[in-house]
């Protein structure tokens, strides 16, 4: 039996929650306690009932250091090489943050790191044909050392210090071990090069 959802329920603070007026009912085919499968139309794709978006944050040091994480992740069954993302809203002591003290928070948990800047590249679909998620990319330059890190809840995260100019060589050679890269990495690097590529992708002297 599908349990129907009135739409304004399901959307919540959806990034595209201006446009809930005029779209239809969604089906719910399973509830689980961090995921749904939900339908609208022939569309099936998932949702997460307890948050609302996800932000990741592509974290700098003064010394230009980017700062990465790695954990086995369960779906993949592999490490990945990630930066640090965290959801937005699952958790009820944080419901009424904003994005950027979310990203902070989060970068503080999983690094040790707190950021001297933060700045906002870009909101994204995580993957636009399977999840109505979006997620918010976020800059954080002149990070210093503040806490322990590691993440909470037995997340087991290993943090990597790498010269911006040496990122590429970290990928290739982790990639080539084995571990995955999430594409996250790429994204920022993208936008901050069409935001001022002079300033962030300096020539080592």
């Amino acid at each position: 039996m599908f349990t129907y959802l009135n739409l304004n329920t399901f959307l919540g603070y959806r990034f595209f929650e201006q446009y809930h007026n005029s779209m239809p009912d969604t089906i719910s085919h399973f509830e689980g306690k961090y995921l749904s499968l939900r339908q609208i139309d022939t569309w099936e794709f998932a949702h997460r009932p307890n948050a609302k978006g996800v932000v990741a944050i592509f974290a700098l040091t003064p010394d230009r250091k980017v700062i990465l994480v790695e954990q086995f992740r369960i779906p993949t069954q592999s490490h990945v090489i990630e930066i640090c993302a965290g959801l937005v809203g699952d958790e009820p002591e944080h419901q009424q943050e904003s994005l950027a003290e979310c990203a902070q928070r989060e970068l503080l948990e999983e690094t040790g790191y707190t950021p001297g800047k933060m700045t906002h590249l870009l909101s994204s679909p995580s993957s636009a044909g399977m999840t109505d998620e979006i997620t918010h990319l976020f800059l954080a330059e002149n990070c210093l050392k503040t806490a322990q890190g590691g993440g909470v809840d037995g997340e087991n995260i290993t943090t990597h210090l790498i010269p911006f100019n040496e990122l590429l060589q970290f990928l290739e050679k982790s990639n080539q071990d084995g571990i995955l890269i999430d594409f996250k990495i790429h994204s920022c690097l993208g936008q901050m090069a069409l935001i001022d590529r002079s300033k962030y992708f300096q020539k080592s002297e």
